[in-house]
């Protein structure tokens, strides 16, 4: 049975300031799980439904057998999914660039658009994004479900964004409405693209150290501008191939 004080902890972790206390954090549901067993995270406690655990065969340790109500205590789903685990967070540092496009997020505020980013970033095979410090935290909740588990292969920093780009030797690609068109651009080297706020785009501060700007051309010539996370996808389905 689930105590008082599980609860109160795993619920807490839905709040940033107790995953950076406890270091740790939540991930829920049958993908994302299937997706966290096989990556090196390290899981600190495991609650799921017995038919899961039947049926996965988990061989855990610290792995409870819980109640679906039990479960609804805990989650922080509207329709809990068979099981929760609590995971340590993982420090990361900066790698040598691996793949054709090194993603720079700054100040990306909306946990569902992070949580496609980081999946779309999965499918076209980025393996790293650097997000500025005041981006939204990748162990959000929100944002971990909406990675549908990709979070787990994709190397994520936090950075001072003008440090960092300061120090790049790379094109430095940076979406804007003014642009070239993606269409014409023909990338045959390493590269680092930067996508900007929903509302404001690329600051300031940062637009500075972007070599070069690109634009989606508008060919129905009316919606004022795309979602990041559509942006993005677009963006990087022309950088990677």
């Amino acid at each position: 049975m689930i105590t008082k004080n599980q609860i109160k902890y795993i619920k807490g972790l839905s709040l940033k300031k107790n995953r950076i206390k406890e270091q740790c954090f939540v991930v829920e549901g049958e993908k994302c799980l299937a997706e966290l067993l096989n990556s090196s995270f390290e899981i600190v406690e495991l609650f799921a439904l017995k038919d899961w655990i039947d049926e996965n065969k988990v061989i855990f340790d610290k792995i409870q057998a819980v109640s679906f109500k039990g479960l609804e205590r805990i989650s922080n789903l509207k329709s809990p999914n068979k099981v929760l685990a609590v995971v340590k967070l993982k420090k990361q540092e900066i790698l040598q660039q691996e793949s054709v496009v090194t993603l720079v997020l700054d100040d990306i505020n909306d946990p569902g658009n992070l949580g496609t980013i980081i999946r779309m970033c999965d499918w076209f095979g980025v393996k790293q994004i650097i997000c500025s410090e005041n981006s939204v935290d990748i162990y959000n909740p929100k944002v971990v479900q909406s990675t549908m588990g990709s979070l787990f292969r994709i190397h994520i920093i936090y950075a001072n964004l003008s440090t960092y780009l300061a120090k790049v030797t790379t094109p430095i690609y940076g979406a804007y409405m003014d642009g070239k068109n993606v269409k014409d651009i023909k990338i045959n080297q390493k590269v680092h693209l930067v996508m900007g706020n929903e509302a404001n785009g690329i600051s300031e501060k940062i637009e500075k150290y972007i070599s070069k700007k690109v634009v989606i051309k508008n060919i129905g010539g009316n919606t004022e501008s795309l979602n990041v996370a559509v942006a993005t996808s677009i963006l990087l389905h022309e950088f990677c191939n």
